[in-house]
């Protein structure tokens, strides 16, 4: 298998300069899908210098708004045009699957469109008023410069939409870094750029691993901002050696998301069912390795039983295998790694005295199931409790917990009790208490009887541990600009403060 050229510098694809090259694995059974390019710190170098001319001298931050967006809706039509493609590589890389991918191409497509039309309905600046009709005053956007993005393994190509959409409507240049593990439709989007009409050295890519190029684009010196989504620890070190040059940080670092299932939902067979197959979809989708997974499931203590049973009942029902295979409702985890930290977290639950109600184990092998693969079993745990590590922490797996509670206050307080504060759920029949609820939680996004919809429009983010700033949304292409204000004396005259 021949090696791509998957480091873009200055508009030309190039192989990494000191030769590198790594091996993309398929999870479902681990061969090699591809050999990529695998950059260093020099390349990140090259790419940063090429972004930084790009800014400073190029035309793209000067491009009339009209045109950027333009190239904008250009790269959406790409994004549809080769949708199957990039579906399948979505699928293949990471393991979700295949309409999964084909549903990320249409979300990232309507991320482009968003931005396009957001800079496009922007008026020219907020005049302020300076109380004095001589002096007009205006605050402005400008482009915040070069931006180093660095993404995850889960959503790679929704990942990077997030973060390229908003900088190139912003008049930005950037360097990205996708995740060793899954970089194949992060560079097929920067080919999409290059096609639509992106002037050579304002989209630029370096694969590589995040010890190396990831940690050069957080410190390097010439890069304006550095957008990170990924785990708390990485984070943490990307926010430190950004802070020795100062420079704009947005941080997304996941969640241990709640969800927070009041009796009066089940009060009929449809809301308990609804109720529990939001559940399976809150915890299982993507084998549950989504930062806003509903991996905590808090219930209300009289309709627990029987909930749980139903939900471990349905986990074991649903369909595990190859990701690009008919009927297949669930793909493996992404690394032989993950699939460890997974059997390790259930085996620490198991330990502290959590009750398996359905999957804790691989599965057996089968045809669309190769044992090779990264496989693990959709996994129930009961009478969970705050004090275990499994509650806690992220899990990234397919892993739910179970927790009672009796109280509306017991409830709010249980799903407030975390580091992380992304995103959470209300189900009640009770629209008064689930709005009530939802205004104490504090996460930076709450569905009322729903589970895991994100809109375009709607900022994504978190507080706490979870991060800093937030992705799209009016808030999400602020991240990409600097504000300006300009005071102007339209009638100047001495001042006379100093008597000389």
């Amino acid at each position: 298998m021949s090696v791509r050229e998957t480091i873009s510098v200055g508009g030309q694809w190039r192989a990494a300069a000191a030769g590198g090259t790594r091996a993309i694995l398929d999870p479902a059974d681990a061969w090699t899908l591809a050999v990529v390019a695998e950059g260093d710190a020099e390349d990140t170098d090259a790419a940063v210098a090429a972004a930084r001319r790009a800014f400073d001298e190029g035309p793209w931050p000067r491009t009339a708004t009209a045109e950027r967006a333009a190239v904008l809706r250009r790269i959406a039509d790409l994004l549809q045009r080769d949708r199957e493609e990039i579906a399948e590589w979505e699928s293949r890389d990471t393991g979700k699957t295949l309409e999964e991918g084909r549903v990320d191409v249409d979300d990232v497509t309507s991320a482009f469109r968003y931005f396009a039309d957001l800079v496009m309905n922007e008026s020219g600046g907020r005049v302020v008023d300076a109380g004095d009709p001589e002096v007009h005053s205006i605050v402005v956007h400008e482009s915040v410069g070069v931006c180093a993005m660095i993404t995850p393994w889960n959503y790679p190509l929704l990942q990077a939409s997030w973060k390229v959409a908003p900088a190139l409507a912003a008049g930005d240049t950037f360097v990205i870094k996708p995740s060793e593990l899954t970089p194949m439709s992060t560079v097929h989007l920067v080919k999409l750029a290059h096609e639509a009409g992106v002037p050579a050295g304002v989209a630029n890519i370096v694969t590589g691993a995040g010890a190396t190029v990831g940690a050069r684009l957080s410190e390097h010196p010439d890069v304006d901002l550095v957008s990170f989504t990924g785990g708390l620890v990485s984070g943490t070190k990307v926010a430190q050696a950004a802070a020795a040059s100062v420079k704009k940080v947005a941080l997304e670092l996941g969640g241990k998301n709640p969800n927070v299932v009041f009796a009066d939902a089940c009060a009929t067979e449809e809301g308990f069912d609804t109720a529990v197959d939001q559940a399976l979809n809150a915890a299982f989708i993507h084998s549950g390795q989504v930062c806003s997974a509903g991996a905590r499931l808090i219930v209300e203590e009289p309709v627990r039983e029987r909930f749980v049973a139903e939900l471990a009942r349905r986990a074991g029902r649903i369909r595990l295998g190859r990701g690009t295979e008919d009927g297949v409702e669930c793909g493996p985890l992404v690394s032989q790694q993950q699939l460890e930290k997974t059997e390790a977290y259930v085996a620490s639950a198991r330990a502290e005295g959590a009750v398996v109600r359905a999957g804790g184990a691989r599965p057996e092998p089968s045809e669309v199931r190769p044992e090779s693969g990264y496989f693990y079993s959709p996994t129930v745990l009961d009478d969970c409790h705050r004090g275990m590590k499994v509650v806690r922490e992220e899990t990234f797996g397919p892993i739910v917990t179970v927790e009672g509670f009796t109280t509306e206050d017991e409830a709010v307080s249980l799903a407030n009790d975390t580091e992380y504060g992304l995103a959470g759920a209300v189900f009640s029949g009770d629209t008064a208490r689930a709005r009530r609820v939802a205004a104490r939680l504090r996460h930076g996004t709450i569905w009322i009887n729903d589970f895991h919809p994100y809109l375009p429009q709607a900022e994504w983010g978190g507080f706490g541990k979870s991060g800093v700033g937030r992705e799209l949304g009016p808030s999400g292409l602020d991240e990409y600009r600097e504000t300006k204000h300009v005071y102007e004396n339209l009638r100047p005259s001495p001042v006379r403060w100093f008597a000389g």
